[in-house]
């Protein structure tokens, strides 16, 4: 089936991070309302809602999220709760679009969630890790799987481990500056590159401030059919996206360290499309540990695999012109499972609305577990 562009109608966002005055309920009724605010709707015009969702029954001991959500509306939208680890959001957005796509709605909300800071560190960690495979994988931790590819990543390439560290810092410390400006993101503070690299280990050589944390919040964003692009021409749409899987565990890979599904789900993006990857100016990509953001510039076909440590050291960028992660990303935005693959369509959205010139594109990136499920989404700045 052909895709048709989806205008982007509006966005909600809670702030992230530790909320711990604050329900789930309420976390999702703030996203929601904010998003059909912003959409210029009314909340009776909300012909489906896509919940995203990964752990609301562990964490908070609250399933059924589609009925809660839809009780906020007055005439009980048809409502679904979509799962897939920490690609909830995107994977929603996704079954949102074939929804709207096929003609079954007309308008749709997609928000996602997570409540996870009412738990100890390692209850959440152990609730975290049914992301990855229990029967092969038991025991693990995603902080012991990444390190595992950046170990692998550093030999596969030949890396110093010196230069591997350096790289890993810088982009710890980049995604802390470009937090500062997010009213919304959990770590609205500065951390130099030394700072990062003298945190304690956590899994070598993957440090503290080298991995995303804990975090609560809520994220929405109201879809609708525009084929033409004609009806809100002023609007960014989404324009393509790719949906990939591979093996759950990492003994299934055939490529580590890369994800090929970040590699296969991209290239869905862009065959659907005329455009390259030189038209893409700004990317939220999932960079729940540093190791990640580099596994996926290159995965995404931005550099040439095993390049990227040395563009950063020699440049301190990846390529001119291209933007990671101005909301912070996962490590400092925050990372409420649910809800990031939304925030970072809501993120991509606020940058190209800034831009001075029409057409700009950007990517979204959202990973479930150690890349079992990826998401790429395409978005169109609406003209100005």
């Amino acid at each position: 089936m052909p895709y048709s562009p989806l205008a982007i109608l509006g966005y909600g966002q809670t702030a992230f991070g530790e909320l711990w005055d604050v329900s789930l309920t309420s976390l999702l009724q703030s996203a929601t309302l904010t998003a059909i605010k912003n959409s210029g709707l009314k909340a009776n015009q909300i012909d489906a809602i896509y919940v995203a969702n990964m752990a609301s029954g562990n964490y908070e001991y609250q399933m059924h999220l589609n009925s809660l959500v839809s009780s906020f509306f007055p005439h009980h939208p048809p409502t679904f709760r979509l799962e897939a680890a920490c690609a909830s959001g995107g994977l929603a957005v996704v079954a949102a679009t074939h929804a709207l796509q096929s003609g079954a709605f007309k308008h749709v909300l997609v928000v996602g969630a997570e409540k996870m800071t009412d738990v100890g560190t390692g209850e959440a960690t152990k609730i975290l890790s049914g992301a990855a495979s229990v029967a092969t994988e038991y025991g693990s931790t995603f902080p012991g799987l990444y390190a595992l590819l950046a170990q692998l990543y550093r030999s596969r390439y030949h890396l110093m481990p010196s230069d591997l560290r350096q790289a890993l810092s810088l982009i710890s410390s980049r995604a802390h500056d470009s937090a500062l400006t997010n009213q919304y993101a959990q770590f609205q503070k500065a951390i130099s590159p030394d700072a990062i690299t003298a945190s304690p280990l956590v899994a070598d050589p993957l440090r503290v401030f080298d991995c995303s944390s804990l975090s609560d919040g809520a994220a929405a964003i109201v879809l609708t059919l525009d084929s033409d692009k004609k009806l809100y021409p002023t609007l960014p749409h989404l324009i393509s996206s790719g949906h990939a899987q591979d093996s759950l565990d990492l003994a299934g890979r055939s490529n580590l360290p890369h994800l090929t599904a970040t590699s296969t789900a991209t290239k869905q993006t862009f065959d659907q499309v005329g455009i390259t990857r030189n038209d893409i100016s700004v990317i939220e990509l999932h960079d729940c540990f540093t190791i990640a953001e580099i596994l996926a510039i290159e995965d995404m076909g931005f550099l040439k695999p095993g390049t990227a440590v040395t563009k950063l050291l020699k440049h301190g960028y990846y390529k001119k012109n291209l933007l990671i992660n101005p909301s912070g990303g996962l490590k400092a935005c925050g990372h409420p499972v649910g809800a990031t693959g939304i925030k970072q369509i809501g993120s991509v959205c606020k940058y190209l609305t800034s831009l001075p010139t029409s057409s700009r594109y950007g990517l979204t990136h959202n990973v479930g577990g150690t890349g079992g499920t990826v998401i790429v989404h395409l978005i169109e700045g609406g003209k100005s």
